[in-house]
């Protein structure tokens, strides 16, 4: 146990987003790991219950029915927008008296017993439609369109009534009615995101959250209650008790996102209930929740919870008032390999049964999950166990149904089929040309064919040519793949030239073309500069071998682990540009800071003085130096001087110009 618990704490210290893969046999062992999880948080349902089918919808966006009793698929479909418009949650609707095909007439003994089934399945979509699947049927049902405008997050079916409840990104709840296909009632439920549902056992109330936790009365749609709620967006909501509110005994318990503590809630008939009575601890967020409903004070609540990390974790308490104390679980499952260093295998589901110590577990990857009954001693408190899920996996392939037909052939005839002898042949290194029957040509030794190569370039050979051509690279590339050589496969992974790979990639043989996609996935889980190689030569596999591919009856098996990849790859891209984006913005003003403006000199390059009156003169005159002030009077009295003789001859030409010239000045003052 020990062992397993460092090898769960060295496997989540790997960075967010990355993948567990070791070869393509290794498929079930699928981890992705999201801050220290397995899962991948993909809707998975059992049916309610019989507990007959497992619904599962992975990131392909194809709706998979599992059988659980003779764990093969039952149903796969595939919605017309499973690309653009992914499924966001799935819920089981109740079983009814479903309508078959026509039958023969049942006699009065037989039309008295009919069983009531799992039939329809909705499914919310990130379109924010709801589809509504039959799977008596086998086929779609009814679609609900024009509700909400933003994508659907949780839908829960009324336990009596033919109605459906919805709750998306744009804040709102949709009521609708299933015999008409058309919504019944729509109101606005919260400031943000609806993310969590649930009815309530008698169909009277329901539970809505998005971060704060709110209960309508159906038939007014008003707040009947309010809760704190959780830090985060509440992911799950359950009611632990089929009670009437006004006794003061309905409880209902919510899970949030990154929230290890899975809160109870208490509705007091006196409405001081805002506050959660009991918390269950956990390893990690809880993933999927079922549990049995206490119907009295002395009925224990059953609980098993399997958390985002693939642990399962049992409860079973007596909802009896507050506990102050979180309380732990009375066991917690685990399941890993039978390796050598065996990997823990995650848990995608776990239902309980009447019988305390058996439960019904979903274990493996979303593609191909393994379902399986086991019973478990409840008195331990941690259990492990050990499952060879290779083997497993095998079995339930063979056993699932194939609309392929073998024809039965008689063992004597010959058959002729073109093209090579089946998709699962193993590599052969027979590239070189084959000797042909009729011909006495002998075969050249390798001393003679090494002979015929001209390696160098003093017979007219071109200095700096590449002395490998592409068909060389194929056949080095066939030679790494059979040998899986890691030192010629980097030779030939380290080309760049888009010709080259071209070529090498269409002179490949058929059967070499999967294991060379196996080794692209393999080495693009590595470094980011390896996989923008990898990406190359995968797009050249894609356009030359795509109808190959498009053949193999087991592609959706092969490509699983390519594409669930590469949906993980491209998920944080566009949060990651928004924080280049903010992290450019803000290095840019530290760098602008801490590059150290100079002071501004405040002088001035050029100042330029208008010219003074006399005072400003006068007054500018005495601050002058004592030393300079002869000189200035000096040449004041020049000034003068010449001021005086500017104004004599001023009166010399006016007297001339009136002939007064002969008068002088004194006789002029004399006469007057």
């Amino acid at each position: 146990m020990k062992s397993l618990k460092m090898m769960h704490q060295r496997a989540c210290s790997v960075d967010d987003n990355t993948w567990f893969l070791a070869n393509h046999a290794d498929i079930g062992l699928i981890m992705a790991t999201d801050g220290g999880s397995f899962s991948l948080g993909l809707p998975c349902v059992f049916s309610p219950k019989s507990r007959q089918y497992l619904a599962i919808c992975a990131q392909d966006g194809r709706l998979r029915i599992w059988n659980t009793d003779i764990k093969t698929l039952h149903q796969e479909y595939v919605p017309s927008a499973h690309l653009s418009a992914t499924c966001t949650c799935i819920a089981w609707g109740p079983c009814r008296k479903a309508k078959e095909a026509p039958q023969r007439k049942k006699r009065r003994s037989e039309a008295g017993h009919v069983e009531k089934q799992a039939d329809l399945l909705a499914l919310g979509t990130a379109a924010g439609s709801v589809i509504i699947y039959s799977t008596v049927k086998g086929a779609l049902h009814c679609t609900l369109d024009g509700g909400h405008s933003g994508g659907v997050n949780c839908v829960q079916w009324h336990p009596e009534d033919c109605l459906l409840y919805s709750g998306s990104d744009d804040t709102h709840i949709v009521e609708w009615d299933l015999q008409t296909g058309k919504a019944r009632c729509k109101w606005k439920a919260d400031r943000a995101s609806v993310t969590s549902l649930c009815v309530s056992p008698d169909g009277k109330l329901l539970l809505s959250a998005g971060q704060t936790i709110k209960m309508w009365d159906l038939e007014t749609k008003e707040v009947y209650r309010k809760f704190t709620g959780h830090s985060t967006a509440v992911t799950t909501l359950r009611f632990a008790t089929s009670r009437p509110p006004d006794s003061n005994g309905l409880y209902f318990l919510s899970g949030a996102a990154h929230d290890r503590l899975l809160s109870v809630w208490q509705v007091r008939e006196d409405g001081k209930d805002k506050n959660s009575v009991v918390s269950f601890n956990l390893t990690d967020e809880p993933q999927h929740i079922d549990l049995f409903t206490s119907n009295s004070k002395e009925e224990a609540v059953r609980l098993a919870v399997v958390c985002k990390d693939g642990q399962l974790h049992l409860f079973e308490h007596f909802l009896n008032g507050p506990c102050k104390k979180p309380l732990s679980p009375s066991c917690t499952v685990q399941m890993s390999g039978v390796e050598d260093s065996p990997l823990p295998v995650p848990l995608l589901a776990a239902a309980l049964t009447t019988d305390t110590h058996s439960l019904l577990l979903a274990y493996g990857n979303h593609l191909q999950p393994v379902m399986e009954r086991v019973e478990v001693n409840t008195a331990e408190r941690h259990v492990c166990l050990t499952r060879d899920v290779h083997t497993t996996l095998s079995l339930a392939m063979e056993m699932t149904v194939s609309k392929v037909k073998t024809p039965v052939v008689n063992a004597k005839s010959k058959v002729l089929v073109p093209g090579l002898s089946g998709h699962q042949a193993h590599v052969q290194g027979t590239l070189g040309s084959e000797k042909r029957k009729g011909t006495d040509a002998k075969e050249m030794s390798i001393a003679e064919r090494l002979g015929e190569i001209d390696l160098s370039t003093e017979k007219g050979g071109v200095k700096g040519a590449p002395s490998l051509q592409t068909d060389n690279f194929a056949v080095l590339l066939v030679q790494g793949l059979e040998s899986k050589d890691a030192n010629i496969l980097n030779k030939v992974f380290q080309t760049r030239k888009d010709i080259f790979i071209k070529k090498t990639v269409a002179r490949l043989p058929l059967p070499a073309v999967l294991p060379l996609v196996e080794e692209i996935t393999k080495r693009m889980q590595g470094h980011p500069y390896t996989a923008v190689l990898m990406v190359r030569w995968l797009k050249a596999v894609l356009m030359q071998h795509t109808s190959y591919l498009c053949s193999l009856p087991d592609l959706v098996f092969q490509l699983g682990v390519l594409y669930h990849m590469i949906e993980s790859r491209v998920k944080m891209f566009h949060k990651l540009t928004k924080l280049h984006g903010k992290l450019y913005l803000l290095m840019t003003q530290v760098v602008t800071s801490d590059s150290g403006i100079k002071d501004v000199d405040h002088t001035a390059k050029l100042v330029y003085e208008e010219e003074s009156s006399d005072e400003d003169e006068a007054s500018g005159d005495e601050g002058l130096p004592d030393e300079d002030s002869d000189n200035w009077e000096e040449d004041e009295g020049m000034e003068v001087e010449t001021m005086e003789d500017k104004a004599e001859e001023g009166m010399r030409t006016e007297s001339k110009v009136n002939g007064d010239s002969d008068i002088e000045p004194g006789n002029e003052s004399e006469e007057e």
